[in-house]
């Protein structure tokens, strides 16, 4: 029973991890990734749908996105989706596709990324605690000797500061990613 109180807690932790992975794909280091645009929903037949569903994305240069919707008819409704979305791309309508040409990252907007990288990083941190809280209270439910339950938390904490180095690791790799030209 204790050991499974542990390793739930590191599975836990282990998608917060991923989640903060998943957030720091979708912004981006000056060249196309198709990833930047997952949080754009599409107003599609009264319905807001996620732009996945509506078109393939693609990156047929290193700073340019096409998207080729599967029904012609939604391309005015991308295309608001995305200047809605206030990703700093300016979609072109060609009829059949909408391109997208990545701007060259500015200082400025570099380290306004950076500043939002670090506030992900935060969330990720704050999610780590509150999984510690969570874990230690059942360990107090647990009818367990005291020293058992100081062990545990210990070991809680072991995982939290293993977790945490990995969410500084990753923000750290990203804000060099951002910061180079």
């Amino acid at each position: 029973m204790n050991t499974d109180i542990i390793k739930l807690t590191e599975e836990k932790m282990q998608k917060a991890i991923e989640n903060l992975e998943k957030r720091f794909s979708t912004v981006r280091a000056g060249r196309a990734n198709p990833n930047s645009l997952d949080g754009v929903v599409v107003e599609y037949y009264g319905t807001p749908t996620p732009l996945k569903q509506l078109a393939t994305i693609s990156v047929p240069e290193a700073r340019q996105l096409l998207i080729k919707p599967f029904d012609r008819g939604c391309l005015a409704g991308i295309e608001k989706a995305i200047f809605e979305a206030n990703l700093g791309y300016t979609p072109n309508n060609d009829g059949e596709t909408i391109r997208i040409i990545i701007p060259a990252l500015t200082e400025e907007r570099r380290k306004e990324l950076v500043k939002q990288i670090k506030g992900m990083g935060e969330d990720a941190r704050i999610s780590i605690r509150n999984i510690r809280h969570e874990a230690n209270e059942e360990i107090e439910k647990e009818e367990i000797s005291e020293d058992e339950q100081k062990g545990l938390q210990n070991q809680v904490q072991d995982l939290v500061g293993k977790y945490n180095k990995i969410i500084d690791e990753k923000s750290k790799e990203k804000e060099e990613e951002l910061m180079t030209v």
